[in-house]
């Protein structure tokens, strides 16, 4: 957008120095990261509250460079209500030679996943949470693209249990027959076959929601390796040593080391989600820990040829009851949702409020 220099104000939040324009009031610092800085600011001319991330010299070298405009392209383009809005973009320099900062301006929620994550939450709430970050992987997935850093600080929700993705400095378009980088997903919520440098494609983003939904299960993480190596030992000795037709797709290499690893059978999905770790059943009998134990069973498998699709996983008993084709089914291609009317009466109705912990937009 085109500003003048006297539109805008600097005030310093933490270490780093915001210039941003004037109508962004009483910036407050909520979430760092890697990329930059992310404050709750109140926006004086929408009349409401705004997160503003500060991209901290995004084009330095060529690996910032992609992640900023890989999220600024998605976040411009994707429409979906469980994608995080997009509302504002600027920059305070003037002159392309000068262009060093960018500023996005988005929706602010009331927490990160890894605030809520832990919180004893009933069926109702696990699977209407789970509901949305499938919704918004859908519609990523039918335009093309794959997330491919899905965690808990990277999913924001609001105390009436809505839930946005957000953070696509890592998304790119799916190809099956590109081998995509294999550290692009934070090490514990990281496929089996990212881990193994194998081509992946869209389901990629399932393992991730499988390792996420067992982490409100148990409260806490399932697969917690030192390092890509150790990561891949945990996977196996919890879910067993994958099949030889999976181990003939590895490169031979990767094969040979994973075949000298011990063999291990894996545990049985009963003993590890036992009935006490899930809430208590719910008064709709529809959502029941054996479904819930069932979706986590066709989440995490090892095999990709073997895990379920997203659009497998919004079918489920577990999560089915909330489905709303207007929410779920978007539209191949284009970056757009139509609303489908009516859905007469299939959903259940929207759990209860979440006792969110207070305002955070985090992870720069």
């Amino acid at each position: 957008m085109s500003v003048d220099e006297g539109q805008f104000y600097s005030v310093q939040v933490g270490d780093s120095t915001f210039t941003v324009l004037k109508r962004y009031q009483e910036l407050r610092a909520i979430g760092s990261g890697a990329q930059g800085i992310v404050c709750s600011a109140l926006d004086s001319v929408l009349g409401f509250p705004v997160a503003v991330k500060k991209l901290c010299r995004p084009f330095q070298n060529q690996t910032h460079a992609k992640r900023a405009y890989r999220e600024l392209v998605l976040l411009k383009c994707v429409n979906h209500k469980n994608i995080i809005r997009l509302i504002n973009v600027f920059t305070p320099q003037k002159s392309l030679e000068e262009f060093q900062d960018l500023y996005l301006v988005m929706e602010l929620m009331d927490a990160s996943l890894c605030q809520v994550i832990h919180m004893d939450l009933d069926h109702e709430r696990m699977s209407y949470l789970l509901y949305q970050i499938l919704c918004g992987i859908r519609h990523l997935h039918s335009a093309g693209i794959i997330h491919r850093d899905l965690k808990p600080s990277n999913i924001v929700v609001k105390s009436d249990c809505t839930l946005k993705i957000l953070d696509f400095g890592l998304a790119r378009t799916a190809c099956t027959n590109f081998m995509m980088t294999p550290y692009v997903v934070t090490r514990y919520y990281r496929a089996p076959e990212v881990i193994l440098g194998m081509k992946y494609k869209e389901n990629v983003d399932i393992w991730s929601v499988g390792c996420i939904m067992g982490e409100m299960v148990k409260g806490n993480v399932i697969f917690q390796g030192t390092d890509h190596i150790d990561q891949w030992n945990k996977v196996i000795e919890v879910l067993g040593t994958p099949s030889m037709e999976f181990m003939n797709r590895l490169m031979e290499t990767v094969r040979n080391y994973v075949m000298n690893k011990p063999q291990y059978p894996g545990v049985n999905f009963a003993e590890l989600f036992p009935d006490w770790a899930f809430p208590s059943d719910s008064e709709h009998d529809r959502l029941k820990t054996g479904q819930a134990r069932d979706l986590l069973s066709k989440m995490l498998v090892i095999d990709p040829e073997s895990r379920i699709s997203v659009e497998e996983a919004l079918n489920h008993p577990y999560i089915h009851v909330w489905y709303d084709p207007g929410e779920a089914d978007a539209v191949s291609g284009l970056f757009h949702i139509f609303e489908r009317g009516d859905t007469s009466g299939k959903k259940m109705c929207r759990p209860p409020s979440l006792d969110c912990p207070g305002e955070q937009f985090p992870n720069a």
